[in-house]
Formats: C-alpha cells, structure tokens, sequence
C-alpha cells in the first residue's frame, strides 16, 4: 500500500513538473518574442552561432529538410520515421492526420532522438480540426472571406497559436493567399479568402498577424499565386501563361503586402511560370530566378522560404531521384518539405556545397534562418508538452464561442429582404433538407420558430419519381425553407447531385413564398440554374452546425445578416454581394 502512494505521489509530482516546464518554456518564448521572427534575424544570435557551429556539414544540411509524420498508421510506421529522426537529425517534420493526444506524445518521443529540437509544423488552415480529430475546426478560408470584420479573423490567429503551442507545435503553413480568381480551380478554391486581392490581402494579414503575435511561425502560400489554375499540383505541373504586368500588381499582390507586414514565411508553389523563368517544365520551386531573384532580391523577403511538398507529382514528373531536392537548394528554398528520399538528398546536396556550386554565406544564412526560427519559438529551452487535459483545453468553451461568431458574420444575404426572408411563423411550412439521408441542425432549428411544419429530406440521388411527387405535395404548403447541403469534406465548385435534384431545385425556388439556404462552396449556386426565382437566397459557405444555427438566426431575425460574397458567382450575384437588411 505504501509503495501504491508513493507510486501515485511521483506521477502527480510529474505531471506538475510537466505543466510547471511547459509555463516556463512559454514564458522565455515571449521573453524572445518581444520582437518578431523577422526583426530577429538581423541581431546576432549567440545559441544560433554556438549550435551552427558544432554542427557539421551534413547535419547543417538536415536542418533544411523537414519531413512527414502521423499519428494513424500504426506503430511500425511511426517506427520508421523515428529511425530517420534519429539517423539523420532532420530540421523539422510536418504533421498530417490523427490524433491530438497520440500526435503529443509522438511529438515528445521523437524530440528525445534529436540533438538540435525539431521544428514542428502542421498545415491547419481552418485549425488544428483540418488534421486532427476530436479538436475544433475553424471556417474555411473562403467563408472568412464574407466577414466584414477582419478583427474576428485576428483573433481566430490568436486561438489557432494557443492550439498550436498547447500540442507543442511551432510553425502552421498557413494562411492561404492565393486570389481565387478561377472558379474552377480543383485545389484552392474554398481555401482562398477569395477573388479580390486587397480582400485577400487584408484577411490573410489579419490571420497571420493573429497567430504571429501568439508566437507562431506563419507561411502565406503559394507564392506566386495558385489561384487561377486549372490543374492540382498533386498531379501534375500547373501553367500559369500570365505576363510579368499581370503577375506583378494581381498573384504576387498579397504576398508583396504580407512580407511588408512581417510575415515570418512564404510557401512556393509547384508551377511552370514561363513569365519569370522560361526553363521548360520547371516547377517555380526550383526556379532560382523566382525564388532567389524574385522573392528575395525584388521583394525583399528575409524570413523563411518553404517548398510545397517535394513528394508532388508537379516536381517528380519531371525531376526524380532527389535531382529536384537539390534543385530546390540551389534555388533557394530554406525548408525542404516532403522530401521523396531524404537521405539520397541530403548526400546530393553535400556534393554541392563541397564542389561551391552555392555561395558559404548563403548556405550559412539559411540554416541559421531556420536555426534561428526555433530560438523564435523557445525550442532553445525545449521541454515535453503535457497531455494532461489536452483534449478540453483544445475544445474550451471560449474557442467554440467564437467559431458562432465566425460565422454569424459570415452568413451572407444575397438575395430578399427582411418580409421574403423573414416568413409568417404561423403558416403552414415546409422544411426541406437537400443532399442529405437525415436530419439537419438546420431543420432541427427551424422547427422550434415555425411549429407548423412537416421536414422533408431529399437525397441526392433521388429519382425523378419520387422528386414529383414531392413538388405535388410542396404546392400544398404556404412557405418552404430548402436548404442545400455538401456533405463532402472537401467542397467543390459543383454539387454532386444528380440532374433530378438540381432541377427539383430550380422548381422549388419558383414557389411564391420561399428561403433557400446553401451550406456548400458559393460557386455552386453558379451551377444551379433557377435558384435566384426564390424569394430570399442565403450563403452559407460550408455545411457546419455553427453556420446552420447563423442561418436559422437570420431566419428567425435574432442577428443581421452582415456577410458579403468573396466570390463572384455568376451575372446575379457578383463578388462582394450582401444585403444589408434595414
């Protein structure tokens, strides 16, 4: 018995010390905070001097390269990485799926195997919730952009940073700066703040200035400008056919503005540029004229340079057998993301750096670059992160708070007024749930303001059968509320619902008293012909529970809707679109 207390007695006394190092270590990163990440690196630093110094060369070259890890494919997997942690003492590593807790103590097992602290970095652009289960997701980029108060999206940085440091994480490769300006881009899309540049610009600030002045590295992506591509770099090299003019004062827009607010990092694209580097199928990560002449020299941009993804069709297409790797170095990139082979790499690079092929001082100021990046976040004074609670703090009351806010401000009016939006709760209703098999927080909402009501669902591969019979009982009723749902994790500019559905839609918004809700990408409404006959048209961006409840708010007249389209939509609903209702 007396062996069991003191058993527990050393557990509790651990876990204090955890919490106790962890408030310490937090309290020396702000210490060193006091100026930014930016401003730091033009003081000399002794820690980055004294590691780069017992450093050899190709433990110098390590520290550029960052690689993959997860908390979902099992042990032997996470083995595997720990092994080249340890062998090779790589800078950093980037976080995909799992959990929060399992990727904490896999965070703390793999910093026992190196010398110099990994860099932890994660991309979360709506959150730690785009990776991670059992944590809160954010709005998308694109609903963001709807809200007319970039103050909410300042303090959205500032929740994200806490997540970040609470899961001992550093660095989040966000935000996205891309102007979406092609409607039909297969990877930006909803993950833009959307299609005019100053709004881009301002939002993407906002957001990283937010997690900055919480004490995380940030990286706006991707340089030059993603945004009006037709092709997913995953797959293969995009052509963006634009002149120097065109690039210049649009694409390059936001990241030109970024670096002049601070901004500690920028992600580089895979893309063929043939405007500021004619080379044939050369992605724009290996470019040295873009990197080196454009990003550095021209616009002046002193903080961190990462690479996409290394691993990305768009790069090993056409560069295989680490020659891209060595291609990113001598480019210019200070982080190399996702290496196919980091081994092979790092021994390419070596060769390099021995035959002079890039300037010492250079290399020098490149690893100390990211060297100095983890003095920035207190990984000089590195101690475990406790999981103790972890799962509560990441999902506290107050964050949830302000994702209904978020969205609140982004629920968008584009079409009615306060009598076609706002109907009689004592007719006869009609609540319609589209693209779903059950119920919807949306449905369920609406039901406690108007208790006349029969729900319906539609699923969106009803026939056309069921849909008429439908529309027969519908004219039976003296108001309908459709809402239109993408269940997809992902959503894309066009549902995928069947021919029946979309014209069952464009039927339904012909009765003389109805609200549509979309709780999808605002480009579908493009591609749902009809849908602006109804009487009042909400844009919810996504198909979360937060925006639903925005909805059903509007609805029932308990807040204004104040959003305004990011996007244009089509000829009935251009970009910046919003009634304000009086």
């Amino acid at each position: 018995m007396l062996l069991l207390k003191l058993m527990i007695s050393y557990q509790k006394t651990l876990i204090g010390l955890l919490f106790f190092f962890t408030i310490i270590n937090a309290h020396r990163a702000v210490s060193q905070q006091n100026t930014s990440y930016i401003a730091s690196l033009s003081r000399q630093n002794h820690w980055v001097d004294s590691v780069y110094r017992k450093l050899n060369l190709t433990q110098r070259i390590a520290q550029l390269f960052f690689i993959r890890a997860t908390t979902d494919k099992g042990e032997v997997y996470e083995d595997s990485i720990g092994k080249v942690i340890k062998e090779l003492q790589v800078g950093g590593l980037v976080y995909f799926q799992g959990g929060p807790v399992r990727q904490v103590d896999l965070i703390n097992k793999y910093q026992k195997l190196v010398r110099v602290p990994l860099l932890i970095s994660q991309d979360a652009e709506w959150g730690l919730g785009m990776r991670l289960d059992s944590t809160i997701s954010y709005p998308f980029q694109m609903t963001l952009g709807a809200i007319q108060d970039n103050t909410l999206i300042y303090k959205m940085g500032q929740f994200v940073a806490y997540d970040f440091k609470r899961m001992g994480m550093q660095m989040n490769l966000a935000p996205d700066m891309d102007v979406n300006n092609n409607p039909d881009n297969p990877v930006i899309n909803y993950r833009s703040f959307g299609d005019n540049k100053y709004h881009v610009a301002d939002k993407g600030i906002a957001y990283m200035r937010g997690m900055q002045s919480g004490g995380i590295l940030t990286t706006a992506k991707h340089f030059p400008g993603h945004g009006d591509t037709n092709v997913d770099s995953h797959l293969d090299l995009p052509l963006l056919p634009f002149d120097r003019k065109r690039l210049d004062t649009l694409e390059e827009y936001p990241f030109r503005q970024a670096i002049r607010a601070g901004i500690s990092g920028i992600m580089v694209a895979h893309m063929d540029i043939p405007a500021l580097d004619s080379t044939k199928n050369l992605p724009s990560t290996l470019s040295r004229p873009i990197i080196t002449g454009n990003l550095r020299d021209s616009l002046g941009f002193k903080g961190l340079v990462v690479s996409d993804a290394m691993e990305m069709k768009a790069v090993v297409k056409y560069f295989p057998d680490g020659e891209a790797d060595v291609k990113a170095f001598l480019a210019g990139n200070d982080i190399i993301e996702l290496s196919g082979n980091t081994e092979l790499a790092i021994k390419l690079i070596k060769k390099e750096v021995r035959k002079n092929h890039l300037p010492k001082k250079e290399f020098e100021a490149r690893v100390k670059r990211v060297l100095a990046a983890k003095y920035w976040t207190g990984l000089n004074h590195y101690h475990e992160t406790a999981t103790e609670n972890l799962v509560g703090e990441l999902n506290r009351a107050g964050a949830k708070v302000l994702v209904q806010k978020l969205a609140d401000n982004a629920i968008t009016l584009l079409k009615g007024d306060a009598t076609t939006l706002m109907l009689s709760p004592i007719q006869k209703t009609a609540i319609v749930s589209i693209g779903v098999t059950g119920p919807t927080v949306f449905a369920d909402e609406l039901t406690r303001w108007y208790n006349n009501n029969d729900v319906f669902t539609v699923d969106k591969t009803a026939s056309a059968e069921t849909l008429l019979g439908l529309l027969s009982k519908l004219r039976q009723y003296d108001q309908v509320f459709v809402s239109i749902n993408d269940t997809r994790p992902r959503p894309a500019s066009k549902l995928d619902y069947n021919e029946n559905v979309k014209i069952f839609i464009s039927e339904i918004a012909a009765h003389p008293n109805s609200v549509i809700c979309v709780f999808a990408n605002p480009y579908t409404i493009a591609s749902l012909p009809g849908i602006e006959k109804c009487g009042a048209l909400l844009a919810g961006y996504q198909m979360s529970d937060e925006l639903q409840r925005s909805a059903v708010s509007a609805i029932a007249g308990l807040i204004m809707p104040k959003g305004k389209s990011p996007v244009r939509i089509n000829q009935y609903f251009p970009s910046g679109t919003g009634i304000l209702l009086k």
